[in-house]
């Protein structure tokens, strides 16, 4: 058994719980990865301990939407200003030259960062796999890391010659995807509660993959109890692609491929319709909110309020950080705040709805009701805030660290590991790993 460790004295825990319980001066055990108790004055003699006075404890944070390969590809001049289907052919060359250390090398830099600003559990899209790159390389990254991991293996089967977006040299043979998809996750897929790792099926999204290869996924998924992931409704480009190609929206086009269900979520959704948001409701379908992103690429404010109101399961994602053009998931959460405030009036959302979103939110959508809230029996997976600095000096609410706090954790637990200590990561060395990203960025740039 691990030895215990006790979190002492928070100023503050928001838990998330059912009753979205709030504690003051408590403590949190923790043991083999589990949440033990929750309250004042616990007490064991053996235990490892946390200070945590002047923090603010809450559930690590979830994203549900990640593109880790594009770290290395930042602010990529031509596709600064461009919408989406202009950044992504600007893009495209450039990716067709990674390889498999360039993935790993991305994934590592990329999981760290959302480490630092809070988060314990990630997502990832990765739909290209040049020069011998593998869905593996990202998932060893976030082993090293130490974050929870829902990679997906994504695809894209239609290209330029065909209709299709991406140049012909980033596609793959439909049945090779398939066949590819079926050895992840048989190799890496753990369905059971506390699960480290659990992958997914994603193609990329209605204008890079064939109507066959969506309906083939999602039949997969299905017999073999994995969730589905794409794109969706992203900006307007993406609506009229849909309506000229297949007839109708993308709604229309997800339910009538089987793209709808609580083991279906979908990235963006800028432009869902009511008729949408209401087929999202009653389906159980999740949407992963990627604010900053659409902000980049101009996409739009997508109506979370609306979807919130409806019953539609949301959480955050940060997108890849080619179009973000960061990984800060603390910084997501109060964005996501902001835009509904800019859309719907002040009282949109509140920095506790939007925490919420960014915590239980995202673990629902991904299907992990044993993450995302702190409570006896889930999992062991907390961020621990500093609101004793100059971000919160003030603040006559530190809970609402989203208006006024940091954006980066003191401390990070997983599964009962310390992956953040007093704001650093010892397990890793990051001043090597981002001499190393700049090297190959700047090879790939050259």
């Amino acid at each position: 058994m691990d030895k215990p460790l006790l979190i002492r004295g928070a100023d503050h825990i928001l838990t998330m719980d059912d009753r979205r319980t709030e504690l003051f001066g408590a403590d949190i055990l923790i043991s083999n990865g589990i949440i033990r108790a929750i309250g004042p004055r616990l007490d064991v003699p053996d235990a490892e301990r946390i200070c945590a006075a002047g923090c603010i404890v809450t559930p690590g944070l979830v994203n549900t939407h990640h593109h880790l390969y594009q770290t290395l590809t930042r602010a990529v001049p031509g596709g600064q200003d461009a919408l989406l289907f202009g950044w992504l052919k600007t893009l495209y060359p450039i990716w067709s030259r990674f390889g498999p250390e360039d993935m790993h090398i991305s994934a590592l830099i990329g999981l760290a960062e959302l480490a630092l600003s809070g988060c314990t559990l990630s997502s990832d899209h990765l739909y290209l796999y040049p020069n011998g790159a593998r869905l593996e390389d990202t998932i060893e990254a976030a082993a090293r890391v130490g974050l929870r991991f829902h990679p997906t293996r994504g695809a894209m089967s239609i290209g330029e010659s065909k209709g299709g977006l991406p140049p012909d040299s980033l596609v793959e043979d439909e049945a090779a995807i398939l066949k590819d998809c079926i050895r992840v996750i048989d190799a890496f897929h753990d369905p059971k509660e506390g699960s480290m790792v659990r992958v997914g099926v994603a193609p990329c999204s209605p204008f890079s993959v064939s109507r066959e290869l969506m309906r083939d996924a999602a039949l997969l998924a299905r017999d073999k109890r994995v969730m589905l992931h794409t794109h969706l409704a992203e900006n307007d480009e993406d609506i009229a692609y849909s309506e000229a190609q297949f007839g109708c929206r993308p709604g229309q086009y997800a339910e009538d491929l089987g793209w709808t269900g609580d083991d279906v979520w979908h990235a963006h959704c800028v432009k869902l319709d009511p008729k949408e948001i209401s087929l999202f409701a009653r389906s159980g379908t999740g949407v992963a909110h990627c604010p900053c992103s659409n902000c980049r690429l101009g996409s739009g404010i997508a109506p979370v309020r609306a979807m919130r109101d409806a019953g539609v399961k949301v959480g955050l994602g940060v997108d890849g950080s080619a179009s973000n053009d960061a990984g800060n998931l603390a910084a997501e959460a109060r964005q996501a705040m902001l835009l509904q405030r800019v859309s719907r009036g002040a009282d949109a959302m509140s920095a506790r709805e939007a925490l919420e979103i960014a915590t239980r939110g995202g673990a629902d959508v991904l299907g992990r009701p044993d993450c995302g809230r702190l409570a006896a029996g889930k999992r062991a997976d907390v961020a621990i805030w500093d609101v004793s600095g100059i971000e919160s000096a003030g603040s006559w609410d530190p809970a609402a660290f989203l208006l006024a706090g940091p954006m980066k954790v003191k401390h990070l637990i997983v599964e009962g590991r310390q992956v953040v200590r007093d704001g650093r990561m010892p397990h890793l060395d990051l001043p090597v790993l981002i001499e190393e990203q700049n090297r190959r960025a700047r090879a790939l740039a050259g």
